[in-house]
């Protein structure tokens, strides 16, 4: 049932894409505010309880109604697997940004491409020379894949093999929002955040994501060039601040034959300024640099699209074999 579920609500997001600021994203934002508004005092072990509150609460909340509507009707669960997923499963919600960048590097209008890149990353584009613009674009598109896709399928698989249905991919979009959600208030907005609540939402999203970040890199190997993408796994995956982000792009790039990374890397993490020219902390990774390649060109990006979706057609195929082989056995 997990890939027909997946595959419906792959299907129903490619034909009614989610609109941006949607009424269940909305509510995401209001809920986190809401729980770090009423139950962080601003003390050391309250961090703890906002992000149990935060991540967990909706988790359990879901994989609850799944077990019980699942007691009942198991076309109802499917139902239910199917919604949740297309809340929390899907390129259309953040492509948007990738296809519209992309027509206006088409005709030329770099200043557009900037505007939207800065619009989706919330940092400043403004003076990116147009091969760091394409690097950039590359770099975010990668990992928004991962996060939107295959790190949410993962945790699907996961906990809905152990009865929980969707919770998994609650659990993941949950805490990886969350973790977005409040470095972002603090850097962009300036707003006063309990930084040991910032600090633990970030480490525990990197446990979270520990096994899909290196499944995804995994798969991307597999359907690039696989020598060059194991290479570049072991090699360039320190040119990042944070290890599950590197290895994601290294592998990528080893995958694709691209430069990433480099002197002024994408403003990916919490840890960065508001502006994309502060380039990566060397002292930090003890790396610098980028990776070997061919510097990022328009066409390289439709290179990107075909890497990702033969990323997704294989973990499409391996659960459809795991599903068979459970209906045979």
């Amino acid at each position: 049932m997990n890939f027909f579920a997946v595959l419906l609500a792959l299907l129903c997001e490619q034909l009614k894409p989610l609109r941006h600021g949607n009424a269940v994203h909305e509510a995401v934002i209001g809920w986190v505010r809401w729980t770090g508004r009423n139950f962080d005092a601003g003390r050391e072990h309250h961090a703890g309880v906002v992000w149990c509150v935060t991540v967990l609460g909706p988790s359990l909340v879901i994989g609850a109604l799944y077990v019980g509507v699942r007691h009942f009707s198991l076309v109802l669960a499917l139902l239910v697997d199917v919604l949740i997923l297309y809340f929390t499963l899907g390129f259309r919600q953040f492509s948007h940004y990738f296809t519209d960048i992309r027509a206006a590097l088409e005709r030329g209008d770099d200043l557009e491409a900037r505007r939207l890149l800065s619009e989706w990353r919330h940092l400043d584009a403004s003076e990116l020379p147009r091969t760091e613009l394409l690097r950039h674009v590359i770099e975010h598109s990668l990992l928004a894949a991962h996060r939107h896709v295959f790190g949410v399928f993962f945790w699907f698989i996961v906990l809905s093999t152990l009865g929980l249905g969707p919770a998994g991919a609650v659990l993941y979009r949950m805490g990886e929002f969350a973790g977005r959600y409040w470095a972002f208030k603090s850097r962009t907005l300036d707003a006063p955040t309990n930084e040991r609540l910032m600090q633990l939402s970030r480490r525990m999203f990197s446990a979270i994501d520990y096994v899909p970040a290196r499944l995804t890199a995994t798969g991307f190997a597999i359907v690039g060039n696989f020598e060059e993408a194991v290479n570049g796994w072991r090699r360039d995956g320190s040119l990042w601040l944070h290890p599950n982000e590197g290895i994601i792009l290294a592998s990528a790039a080893g995958a694709l034959g691209l430069q990433l990374g480099g002197a002024a890397p994408p403003g990916v993490t919490p840890d960065r300024s508001k502006t994309f020219e502060s380039g990566v902390d060397l002292d930090a990774t003890g790396a610098e640099g980028s990776t070997a390649g061919a510097e990022p060109m328009l066409g390289h990006l439709q290179s990107v699209v075909g890497l990702v979706w033969r990323s997704v057609v294989l973990w499409m195929l391996l659960l459809a074999l795991l599903t068979l082989a459970n209906l045979l056995g």
